[in-house]
């Protein structure tokens, strides 16, 4: 099964959660309200997706004279992809890592943060600016914030639904409810993440050329990650490249990001169609 179907069965099944428990909270009545709250979020955190994120991260949008080779490698790449040429900005961490945002590619920012600039060779770059250039052609921003908005309205209604559902409500039920209807969101959302870097590796292998830069940068970011995490919101976590927050003991349910050893893996047998 391709990327793309799992994340249009994940999206519906996120859908169908969110609907199933506006129906719960309000009943058929609450159906149209619910879409329209979700369609409002989803409008307002689309629209100013990235200079929010470029807060988060303190980075600053560079010209083609601040880093001229940076800014030529970028506008080599999103030629191949047949992207419009992104905004590039650096963000002021130690950490190696980098990301894409924006609510469209006229819209798209590539940020790197300054440990990546000084840590990897050409070829990791390249593959590195290319996995981020295929979330920008994927739409991926758009997919994550209409992911988060659509879970975090299922904790919204469930808790509509637990304190105002009404006194005939089964109490054990309506409890379960409020714990559980969340945590499914939330697992929905996380494996629609993992996916969408899934896709975003493959893309970016084909706009790179080669998968082995990519693969050879994962394992090199993966490592140092562990070791100089950055401090960051988690509402942010999800977009860089390899997850930049101290790890925790979570099972992979919870992860914003697939196993490096996985992605590298699916990489390798990739590069065995480039040979």
């Amino acid at each position: 099964m391709s990327n793309y179907v799992k994340i249009f069965g994940l999206m519906a099944a996120l859908t169908a959660l969110v609907l199933a428990i506006a129906y719960s909270a309000g009943g058929s009545d609450a159906l149209v309200p619910a879409l329209i709250l979700v369609g409002l979020f989803n409008f307002a955190m689309y629209w100013f997706s990235d200079s929010a994120v470029l807060r988060m991260y303190r980075a600053r949008v560079i010209g083609p004279q601040d880093h001229p080779a940076l800014y030529e490698m970028v506008d080599r790449l999103r030629q191949r992809a047949g992207l419009p040429m992104p905004k590039v900005a650096i963000a002021p961490s130690e950490q190696p890592n980098a990301f894409a945002t924006g609510r469209n590619p006229q819209r798209a920012v590539v940020c790197f943060t300054e440990g990546i600039l000084g840590s990897l060779g050409r070829e990791e770059l390249e593959g590195v600016t290319a996995h981020e250039l295929a979330h920008i052609r994927n739409r991926d921003m758009l997919t994550n914030t209409v992911a988060a908005t659509m879970a975090g309205a299922v904790m919204i209604l469930a808790r509509f639904a637990f304190f105002f559902g009404g006194r005939d409500r089964n109490a054990a039920a309506s409890l379960a409810m409020l714990i559980l209807a969340p945590l499914a969101a939330f697992l929905v959302q996380m494996a629609i993440s993992r996916q969408m870097e899934f896709r975003a590796d493959r893309v970016g292998a084909e706009i790179a050329g080669t998968p082995r830069g990519l693969a050879q940068a994962l394992l090199r970011l993966e490592e140092t990650a562990r070791r100089i995490p950055m401090n960051v919101s988690p509402s942010a976590a999800h977009v860089c490249i390899v997850n930049p927050l101290r790890r925790s003991g979570l099972t992979r349910l919870f992860r914003t990001h697939p196993p490096v050893e996985e992605r590298v893996a699916r990489l390798e047998e990739l590069g065995r169609g480039f040979a």
